[in-house]
């Protein structure tokens, strides 16, 4: 498997909020999204491969309950079939957060889904600096990314078989529109299952958008999940 980071700090987003928690955080993914906050498991994916049992040995080192399994896209990974197997037999409480695009036989408590709404597409006009390396790499992402990014099947799948959260990036007004078009294709999504949480790296742009969609979420029904780890250390790898 290839990582990108292996890391313990608290989770800081959706349903276990502030949960002392171990991050393995896998390299590669299948899609590009354009605000991306860890380009180095997507745009210029890193790391370093590691069997299971290496990893398994680095967790054990940190004796933590929780383990979230990340990236990237964790899902593309077929070593973590085995991987998460281990983890369950060990008594370790399990979160993979994928975008529900890729499906995998795994274990999860809890399955955290993060669907991609258009908003998520690259283009030359939404770029964050150094997190796209050319014009022509974009380019030759749009439209794969836009192909990829919603499989209601693999949705279905997730959402029936594991108990499980949707968190959708919200970066301005329209795409809350798309939410509630989103949902109705899945009528069997409780209200409570979805969180709303806003696009944004730096704090200042967390607290301004927050506010807003806090408003939003109290009229649907849904929850507004902070983003724990920006507000403490702001968009800084192995936190």
């Amino acid at each position: 498997m290839r990582i990108a980071e292996l890391f313990h700090s608290i989770q800081g987003e959706g349903r276990l909020l502030g949960v002392p928690s171990v991050f393995v955080r896998t390299s590669g993914c299948n899609l590009r999204c354009w605000f991306c906050d860890t380009p180095y498991t997507s745009w210029q994916p890193e790391g370093d491969e590691r069997s299971v049992d290496e990893i398994l040995q680095e967790l054990a080192a940190i004796d933590c309950e929780h383990v979230v399994i990340t990236g990237g896209e964790p899902m593309l990974v077929r070593e973590l079939v085995s991987l998460t197997e281990e983890l369950h037999r060990r008594g370790h409480h399990i979160t993979i957060e994928t975008a529900g695009t890729v499906d995998l036989p795994v274990f999860a408590d809890l399955m955290s889904i993060s669907p991609k709404l258009s908003n998520s597409t690259p283009d030359d006009h939404r770029n964050i600096e150094g997190q796209m390396s050319s014009a022509r790499v974009v380019g030759s992402w749009t439209a794969r990314h836009d192909a990829q990014r919603h499989r209601p099947e693999v949705i279905r799948r997730l959402i029936r078989d594991y108990d499980y959260q949707l968190k959708f990036v919200i970066d301005d007004a329209d795409d809350v529109l798309e939410v509630e078009r989103w949902l109705i294709e899945f009528p069997e999504v409780p209200d409570s299952r979805v969180y709303l949480m806003a696009q944004a790296i730096d704090r200042d742009a967390l607290v301004e958008k927050s506010r807003w969609i806090a408003e939003i979420v109290k009229s649907h029904g849904w929850r507004l999940s902070p983003r724990l780890h920006v507000e403490l250390w702001g968009n800084t790898r192995g936190t």
